[in-house]
């Protein structure tokens, strides 16, 4: 799972960073299909299939739950992997 806050209606769809509440920061401008564009941004930013990644939790709220199936601790070092890459362009 990954904590996610969406910011709808945004000029471009990228993964801006980590949140304090320990998420990743999502933007789409895309409000009519946030939560689709939310699941292939986030596919696209682990390499894997978009039928791999659901929002779990929050589909009304800015705060989602993002599951991502898979083998947990390759994920987990995965997406370890990103946020540090992301870190690095600070």
């Amino acid at each position: 799972m990954l904590a996610v806050r969406l910011n709808p209606k945004s000029s471009r769809d990228e993964i801006a960073g980590i949140e304090d509440h320990g998420g990743t920061c999502v933007r789409s401008p895309k409000l009519a299909a946030a939560i689709a564009a939310l699941e292939s941004l986030i596919a696209r930013w682990l390499g894997v299939p978009p039928s791999m990644v659901s929002v779990a939790h929050g589909g009304k709220s800015r705060l989602k739950q993002v599951a991502v199936a898979g083998d947990a601790e390759a994920l987990s070092c995965l997406v370890a992997q990103r946020v540090a890459a992301l870190a690095g362009k600070r």
